[in-house]
Order: C-alpha cells, then structure tokens, then sequence
C-alpha cells in the first residue's frame, strides 16, 4: 500500500511521518516533489542548491521512481507538501491511499508568515489541496480521509488508530513515540526546516498555536478559509 500524505506546511507532517517510520511494516519517504516544485516555481528557499541535487526534478521520475519504485516492506508512506505539486499530474493519486493533512488557517498563517516573507495562497497548500482531494474524489469515487492536526494532537492514540482504521491497516502502539533528533528518513533540507521537530519525541501542541495573526494578513486568511472549510 502507497500511504500518500498530502499537507499544508506549517502542520505536523514531519511528525506524522515519524510515527509511521516507527512501523516494521512501512518505509517513509520525504518530500520527493520538493526538487520538482523549486524548479517549476524557481522560488528562492534554504539549501535549495542541495536540494534540487539530492532529488529528481522531473515529476514523472519521481512518480515511476521513487513513489512506486521498489521497497522492502509491504507499506510505503510518503509525505508530500500540497504546494510542492503544482504542475504535477494527479492520476497517479487514484493508485495510493490518500490522506489530507491540514490546519486551522489562523494557526498555518500565522506560523507560516514567521519563515516566509509576505506568504500567499500558494504558500498555504489549501488551494492545491482542495484541486487534489477533488481529484481523487472524482477518480475513486470516494472521500479520501482527512486529517485535523488540531483534532490529532488533543489525542493522538485514539485519532491514530482511527486513521489507521480507515486506511486498513492495524495501528501500532509504536507509532506514538520515536527518538528526538535528526532521523535518517529526514530529507536533506532538515537543518533548515526541522529544527522544533528534532526536540520532540511524540505528539505535542504546536508552539505556534497561540501566534497572533496580523492585521495584514487577514486578507490571504479569508482567500484560504473556504479550502480549508471545504476539506474540514
């Protein structure tokens, strides 16, 4: 089974990802669009020269390669950032189990507007998210499931083996806890990104949650509402 995390930035998608690596039955993988979406966009961010090295920029190679390449275990989970895939093609979504990720627009803004200078929608993920979820939607014609990080980190045992259920496969009590520090499934931009998620070693409250939203970014607050809405 391809577990295919679509999520906006600024959320607990990293931590997410080290619950499943935790699993004997699943290989993770990091970002693998992240290449794509830098060339495609040619927007500035840390490390970028590292990171369109460490990847393919081609969205097909990563799609042949690294989300159906081969693995050792019965399970792959592959966390994505909505935004990253722009310009990607999404028939390949109607193959994997797909789960959204999201978050309260206040909370994702607020934090967000902390690393990137005058952040917009495409920032959010939300737009592209909502494009994706629709997509599956229209090709299996099911409601893929979606995560609330706020609803997941009031308790995340129960929330996991719900989600788990979901996907059909057994939750495993292993997923609630893993080392803190960097972690060998971290893609190469890590140092730049992960610092908060290296201290962890479980679910907590986002440090952010209580981060004010300023007054001029109420209007990208009230564009993403009605994604967020949409997917909540």
């Amino acid at each position: 089974m391809r577990i295919h995390l679509i999520s906006g930035p600024r959320n607990i998608s990293t931590a997410l990802m080290y619950s499943f690596a935790q699993r004997a039955d699943t290989t993770v993988v990091d970002e693998p669009f992240y290449a794509h979406y830098l060339k495609y966009t040619g927007v500035e961010h840390p490390g970028k020269a590292e990171v369109l090295a460490s990847q393919p920029t081609d969205d097909l190679v990563v799609i042949n390669n690294t989300i159906y390449g081969a693995y050792n275990t019965p399970n792959v989970f592959i966390k994505n950032m909505a935004h990253h895939m722009i310009g990607v093609s999404a028939d390949f979504l109607a193959d994997c189990e797909n789960v959204f990720l999201i978050r309260e627009p206040k909370k994702l803004i607020s934090s967000l507007a902390v690393v990137i200078d005058k952040p917009t929608l495409r920032d959010t993920g939300l737009a592209e998210s909502e494009r994706l979820y629709r997509a599956v939607q229209s090709q299996t014609g099911r409601n893929p499931v979606v995560i609330n990080s706020g609803d997941l980190l009031k308790n995340p045992k129960q929330y996991l083996k719900a989600v788990c259920a979901k996907i059909g496969m057994p939750f495993v009590e292993n997923m609630l806890r893993w080392q803190a520090g960097p972690r060998p499934e971290d893609g190469i931009w890590a140092k730049y990104w992960y610092a908060s998620v290296h201290k962890s070693t479980g679910f907590a409250p986002q440090r952010s949650e209580e981060r004010h939203l300023a007054d001029d970014l109420l209007p990208l607050y009230e564009e993403a509402l009605p994604h967020y809405e949409f997917l909540n």
